[in-house]
């Protein structure tokens, strides 16, 4: 019972941790507003997946620096562009299509005065599928126990597993019938490039001999 239990922690421990939102922290240093240049992090997302996008950006408003937000994806889709973000920014948006989305940030000088090494510290947060939902609300609303939800939860992470194996064993399948389809075309490229080359080797000879025959030389 204890082997039993031990087994379904780790398991569950391993599904969280495969499934944990992305954070990350960064500096974000300010440009020129000639220069406009973009800080991007890309994440893929299914389609149809609600996806959270909490970004915590330091400083304040009027301190000389600017900073916009842009979240698209791959496909053109176009999912929020913030502008002026200080503090936190909070953006819920579902998906379009499986693709990869970026969430993209720019810091502009807006200072008469330039400022050297000027930057500000941005700490960003993606919850995609089950971890961009709001268990406590789903919990008091439906009137669940701690655990009821939280099986739920990871019932919801394993079908996000189950499904983005899918998908990428689709992927590998298109993968693998493409591999398959450039190695015959190159193979019968090679067939027709030798009987070419063979062809224009016998009408050379040919050639050779009708012509040194026309001279009387054999």
């Amino acid at each position: 019972m204890a082997t039993t239990r031990s087994l379904l922690q780790y398991i569950c421990s391993f599904l969280l941790l495969a499934c944990t939102a992305q954070a990350l922290k960064f500096d974000l240093h300010a440009t020129p507003r000639h220069v406009r240049r973009e800080r991007c992090i890309r994440n893929l997302v299914g389609k149809d997946t609600l996806v959270v996008v909490t970004a915590n950006v330091g400083g304040h408003k009027d301190d000389g620096m600017t900073v916009n937000m842009h979240i698209k994806d791959a496909l053109g889709n176009d999912y929020g562009k913030p502008k002026n973000v200080a503090g936190e920014q909070r953006t819920v948006f579902t998906s379009h299509a499986d693709a990869y989305f970026d969430v993209c940030f720019e810091n502009i000088f807006t200072a008469s005065l330039g400022i050297q090494n000027a930057f500000v510290e941005v700490e960003l947060d993606i919850d995609i599928g089950a971890d961009a939902k709001d268990w406590a609300a789903i919990q008091a609303t439906e009137k669940l126990k701690p655990v009821e939800a939280e099986v739920r939860r990871i019932e919801e992470l394993v079908t996000e597993i189950t499904n983005e194996m899918d998908y990428l064993k689709g992927r590998e399948h298109k993968l693998r019938d493409t591999n398959e389809s450039t190695n015959n075309r190159v193979k019968w490229f090679g067939f027709c490039t030798t009987f070419v080359l063979l062809g224009l080797w016998a009408w050379q000879i040919m050639y050779l001999r009708a012509y040194f025959r026309s001279k009387h030389l054999i």
